[in-house]
């Protein structure tokens, strides 16, 4: 289908395109790589009147090591993210998820705040994000706040970013040391997700994460495999909550009973190998 019609505005800032968002309120959307805003409007369930290009900022291009974390710019491509060795080194699944996503088309040009703002349940990307516990750097007029990434997914499609905030930068806590595991089902290699988990064990005393993709609304974590591993519980015990607390979609991949059997052996197998 064609998009409604719509004003176009190229950004040749961040603040630019804050101004942009603040004067044209909710009815302004931003476009990086495009991947997940242009399907929205063509099949007309994104109407925006104007579309702000902010893809030519090469200052929100980066991945660099800050203190304790990794520091990685909003508009840093899923390419950028699979090669990287400081990645590869300090968070090794998020470089491994971004490898997974789309074809090398996609991972050319999509981005890594945009995936993130986009709050897909069925994306690959946040769920990597809230396995690491990590958080995202949001500028507005009124200047910059960190959002942890347990607190920003609020519904379908839906972050708690407001109407006029860019996200600038993603945090990632430092994972060299810690086991991890991403499994994703799907029909064809790249397809999204039916169901997936991404897995991070620390080797110390803390507690693992588990995310879910796929089995709800928003990209979630599995607050009940992780309460069942912090109370001791095995690998095998944990795994048969993993669908405690969702509710998986239903569709022409799957029914939520398939997808909750599913969840339960992807759980198993990414704790296996994290562990």
């Amino acid at each position: 289908m064609i998009p409604a019609a719509f004003d176009y505005v190229e950004a040749d800032s961040a603040d630019a395109a804050i101004a942009a968002l603040t004067e044209h309120g909710d009815e302004a959307k931003l476009m990086a790589g495009g991947h997940s805003l242009i399907p929205l409007m063509k099949f007309r369930l994104a109407t925006p009147s104007v579309v702000i290009d902010i893809g030519r900022l090469g200052d929100l291009s980066y991945i660099r090591e800050e203190g304790g974390h990794v520091a990685i710019g909003a508009l840093t491509t899923h390419r950028a993210l699979e090669t990287s060795q400081l990645l590869k080194a300090q968070a090794p699944i998020l470089a491994h998820v971004a490898s997974k996503v789309g074809d090398p088309s996609v991972r050319h040009k999509g981005t890594l705040g945009g995936s993130i703002a986009h709050g897909d349940p069925a994306s690959d990307l946040p769920a990597a994000l809230l396995a690491l516990g990590g958080s995202v750097i949001a500028k507005g007029p009124n200047g910059e706040r960190e959002i942890a990434a347990s607190d920003l997914f609020t519904g379908f499609l839906e972050t708690a970013l407001a109407p006029d905030e860019l996200m600038t930068e993603i945090r990632i806590p430092n994972a060299a040391n810690a086991g991890w595991s991403y499994q994703k089902f799907n029909r064809r290699a790249q397809d999204w997700a039916i169901v997936g988990v991404a897995a991070v064990v620390p080797k110390n005393n803390d507690p693992a994460r588990v995310a879910l993709v796929n089995m709800g609304p928003t990209p979630m974590t599995s607050s009940a495999v992780e309460q069942a591993l912090a109370g001791g519980a095995s690998i095998d015990d944990a795994a048969a909550v993993a669908a405690d607390g969702t509710s998986p979609p239903e569709d022409l991949n799957g029914d939520a009973e398939y997808r909750t059997h599913l969840a339960k052996v992807l759980v198993k197998r990414a704790l296996t190998e994290a562990s």
